[in-house]
């Protein structure tokens, strides 16, 4: 298991309360099992970074991207937390 940043458990669990559209759509679909049994969590601190959806069994992460990912800045940001997932 990694190591992740204690202090983003304030925001990801804001983030749970204010999900968007989206993410509330997927979460009826992931939510208890519903999808070969495999457990999600939503807004999962991992590192540095809140995942929107994690399945541990599968060792699978979920990113909804918004209108943010496509700037040069939000695209940086991805490609960095990308590389850090898949150390």
């Amino acid at each position: 298991m990694r190591a992740y940043a204690k202090s983003l458990k304030v925001c990801a669990r804001q983030l749970r309360i204010n999900m968007t559209d989206a993410e509330k759509l997927l979460w009826l679909k992931l939510r208890n099992k519903q999808l070969k049994t495999c457990q999600f969590y939503r807004q999962k601190v991992i590192g540095n970074y809140i995942m929107d959806f994690y399945c541990p069994k599968a060792n699978l992460v979920v990113e909804l991207d918004g209108g943010q990912h496509y700037t040069e800045e939000g695209k940086t940001n991805d490609k960095t937390r990308d590389d850090y997932l898949w150390r």
